[in-house]
């Protein structure tokens, strides 16, 4: 099939659509990918990268289109808001007139904002390709959660316009079952959702680090708790220093922080002013391809989220890492993201916001045996390759598309 990748994200940012445009030139697919300027998640446009630079591009053979847009900035609502409606614009008016031939499917990889998938329905009407959009987060859900819309009216005016760009969608795959019953009500015709869960990239597998070099001479020795991924609001790191500071007692047990965001300036000062820099440390961002060997190194994975009924809808993408690197984890989330953890045996859970649950269970980990540890490590590692392969779940995805272009052009 001929497919066109539609998405505001994009190499070299760093993304699961990228390994989805991997796999599927690996089964054979001429793919084609139409995109933004990379900005994320610095908030500037990358070097190299410029308003009337690099509008074409290639990712490990495959065609990239990139439109300009406004950079995301150091956020905030005004920032954000010129950073999305940005890319639809430009991309309707100078990114789809540079697309050439006919496409078999246009998929949308849509985490926030789901806007980026009214090109696609542009392009549709243009050429009647149909549109498969993947869902990574439910709005108006998601911006009710993290605080940008507080409006009860402005909430309803959303979710009527995501009601009017699911029901011009030909397929909507959803990344967590627990997303059903949302789409459903703003969507007519449920019998065009699809489980489409994430996958953890190849570079996500257990290793064996065979001395601390380079990097990883940071980390301290002890028992090591290590969070990776996003620092801010909803990752409730408040609940992480609060755990902290209950086990400050115990002197090798030791919180490892690895990542960036806007809640991370709040979060060095709550670690000093709780006195708290010899137990927590906070390491910054490194590249996806040295987390392996970070997560190998640590005693157990942490994921923590906020307390919120969309957040509760979702499987954190660091859960499917950190099972695929076959270690421990330690939750406090609700949800799906919850009950994933648990059906696999990977590890100790508890609900968002407990510290004193948090406490217990990294308590419970540091006290367990070796052997107990590596058969939680095993069973994750177990899961993972039962439930998130990435082959399979792109198999599933191929039907998906190749259902539609019969439908488009039946026998």
């Amino acid at each position: 099939m001929r497919i066109l990748i539609l998405s505001q994200y994009f190499w070299p940012e760093s993304f699961l659509v990228n390994d989805l445009v991997r796999q599927l030139r690996s089964n054979g697919h001429d793919v084609n990918v139409l995109t933004g300027m990379p900005n994320y998640p610095g908030g500037k446009i990358f070097s190299g990268y410029g308003l009337f630079r690099k509008w074409k591009d290639d990712f490990e053979g495959t065609p990239i289109f990139r439109v300009p847009l406004w950079p995301r900035g150091t956020g905030g609502a005004i920032n954000l808001m010129l950073n999305y409606l940005s890319f639809v614009i430009t991309t309707i008016a100078v990114g789809l007139p540079r697309l050439q031939g006919k496409f078999d499917a246009t998929v949308v990889f849509a985490p926030s904002p789901i806007i980026q998938v009214f090109p696609a329905i542009v392009y549709k009407w243009m050429t009647g390709t149909p549109v498969a959009l993947w869902v990574q987060d439910l709005w108006p859900e998601s911006l009710r959660a993290v605080g940008a819309v507080r409006s009860p009216r402005i909430l309803g005016y959303v979710g009527q316009l995501v009601r009017l760009l699911y029901n011009h969608c030909d397929s909507i795959l959803i990344q967590s079952q627990a997303f059903r019953t949302g789409v459903s009500s703003l969507c007519e015709k449920s019998e065009k959702i699809v489980y489409i869960p994430n996958w953890a990239e190849d570079l996500y597998q257990p290793i064996q680090v065979l001395s601390s070099i380079d990097k990883t001479t940071l980390l301290p020795s002890g028992f090591k708790v290590m969070f990776a991924g996003n620092l801010g609001k909803a990752q409730s790191l408040e609940t992480i220093l609060e755990a902290a500071t209950l086990l400050k007692k115990y002197d090798d047990i030791h919180w490892i922080i690895l990542g960036e965001g806007r809640e991370k300036p709040e979060f060095v000062r709550k670690v000093a002013r709780l006195d708290l820099g010899d137990r927590v440390q906070l390491l910054g961002r490194f590249p996806p391809c040295d987390m392996p060997k970070f997560f190998a190194l640590a005693d157990a994975l942490l994921v923590t989220l906020r307390p919120d009924p969309v957040f509760d809808l979702t499987i954190p993408s660091k859960v499917q890492a950190y099972m695929a690197c076959g270690r421990p984890i330690i939750a406090a989330i609700n949800g799906e993201g919850r009950r994933v953890i648990d059906e696999a045996g990977a590890g100790l859970t508890g609900p968002a916001a407990d510290a004193q649950q948090l406490a217990n269970n990294v308590l419970r980990l540091y006290n367990c045996s070796d052997t107990d540890r590596k058969q939680i490590a095993n069973q994750a590692l177990r899961y993972s390759e039962l439930n998130f392969n990435r082959r399979q779940i792109v198999d599933r995805l191929e039907q998906t598309l190749m259902s539609l272009k019969q439908k488009e052009h039946p026998v």
